[in-house]
C-alpha cells in the first residue's frame, strides 16, 4: 500500500491549482486595489459608488481581507500538497460567505451597480466552495499529507 505521501497528483490536479492560484491572485490584487485607493481614483467613480464605500463596514473589509489572503495561503498550500489547505479555504469561504451576504442582503451595491454586477459574486461563492470541495477530495485520495 502506499504510503500517504507518496501517492502522486495526476496532472490536473496541478492545473486545477495554478487556476486556483491564479484566481486568488486576481482577489488579492482587487482587495489591494480598493485598500490603497488614492483620492484621484475614488474621486473619478460616480457620486453612488463613492457611497458605497463610504457606507461599508469594516467588519465587511476585514471579510474580504480574510477571503482573499487565507484563498491565496490555501493556494499556497495545495501546491505544497498540504492538508491543512482545506482548513485555510474553509476560512477564505466564510470571509466570502461574510462579505457576500452584506452586498447582497445588506447594502443597495446591486441598485447602484445593476443586477449584472451580482455575477462575480456568485462566481465568487462557486470557486470558494470548489476549492474546499477539491481539497477534500485531494486529501481522500492522498495526494495531501
Amino acid at each position: 500500500m502506499n504510503d500517504k505521501s507518496t501517492v502522486k497528483p495526476p496532472m490536473w490536479f496541478w492545473i486545477v491549482c495554478a487556476i486556483a492560484l491564479l484566481w486568488n491572485l486576481i482577489g488579492v490584487f482587487a482587495y489591494l486595489s480598493e485598500a490603497f485607493m488614492n483620492d484621484e481614483v475614488y474621486a473619478s467613480l460616480p457620486e453612488a459608488q463613492q457611497g458605497l464605500y463610504e457606507a461599508r463596514p469594516i467588519w465587511v473589509t476585514a471579510a474580504f481581507a480574510i477571503a482573499v489572503w487565507s484563498g491565496l495561503l490555501g493556494c499556497i498550500a495545495l501546491l505544497l500538497k498540504k492538508k491543512w489547505a482545506k482548513t485555510v479555504f474553509i476560512l477564505s469561504l466564510f470571509g466570502i460567505v461574510l462579505q457576500q451576504l452584506y452586498h447582497f442582503f445588506l447594502s443597495n451595491t446591486f441598485e447602484v451597480m445593476g443586477a449584472t454586477a451580482m455575477l462575480l459574486p456568485i462566481l465568487i461563492i462557486v470557486f470558494g466552495v470548489a476549492l474546499v470541495f477539491f481539497t477534500n477530495l485531494a486529501t481522500k485520495r492522498n495526494w495531501l499529507s
